[in-house]
């Protein structure tokens, strides 16, 4: 079984991998799109999360994590509730290309367009929030910052994330 992370799961993946590897999704773009009320801020004040975004033509790079054989119904039943705490995402499985040209199906956790949570927000707007926000399991700006410095380290570039994180230093330094 195959895990698509573009996200926290970069960075904390919460179950045991047996192989990780840079993968490509081709249709679906990673973006701020889902409002946050419980891990990165709260119903008063919501965060922002990422979230795959369908989007024709377009591709998001991020980390097949393969689950260690044994494990894969303890994992999906611990992502299930890690991702899917307000129903804002829908689990789908998925076709990567993997960087050694396997490929693969992988659960992955997209946004439901039709949700409450969803959002599609200017950047700059994206940025004042994520500088502010907190929830449950801490501050935005640390859900921003691990994956951006996490995608750098894979290698993977996304231009809007790279800004975002840049943007929430500025508004966020003392």
């Amino acid at each position: 079984m195959w895990v698509f992370g573009y996200g926290s799961l970069l960075w904390n993946p919460g179950f045991e991998v047996a192989e990780q590897m840079v993968a490509r999704l081709d249709g679906w773009h990673r973006s701020f799109c889902m409002r946050s009320i419980h891990h990165r801020g709260t119903e008063a004040h919501p965060g922002l999360v990422l979230a795959l975004d369908a989007e024709e033509g377009a591709h998001c790079q991020g980390l097949a994590l393969k689950v260690a054989q044994g494990h894969e119904t303890q994992t999906l039943d611990y992502l299930r509730e890690r991702e899917l705490v307000s129903s804002a995402y829908l689990e789908k499985t998925l076709p990567l290309a993997l960087s050694d040209g396997r490929q693969v199906e992988a659960v992955t956790y997209v946004i439901d367009p039709h949700h409450v949570q969803y959002c599609h927000l200017a950047l700059q707007e994206q940025a004042e929030i994520i500088a502010t926000a907190v929830g449950g399991r801490g501050p935005n700006t640390e859900y921003l910052h691990n994956t951006a410095s996490h995608l750098f380290e894979l290698g993977i570039e996304d231009a809007d994330l790279k800004w975002l994180s840049q943007e929430v230093y500025r508004l966020t330094a003392v």
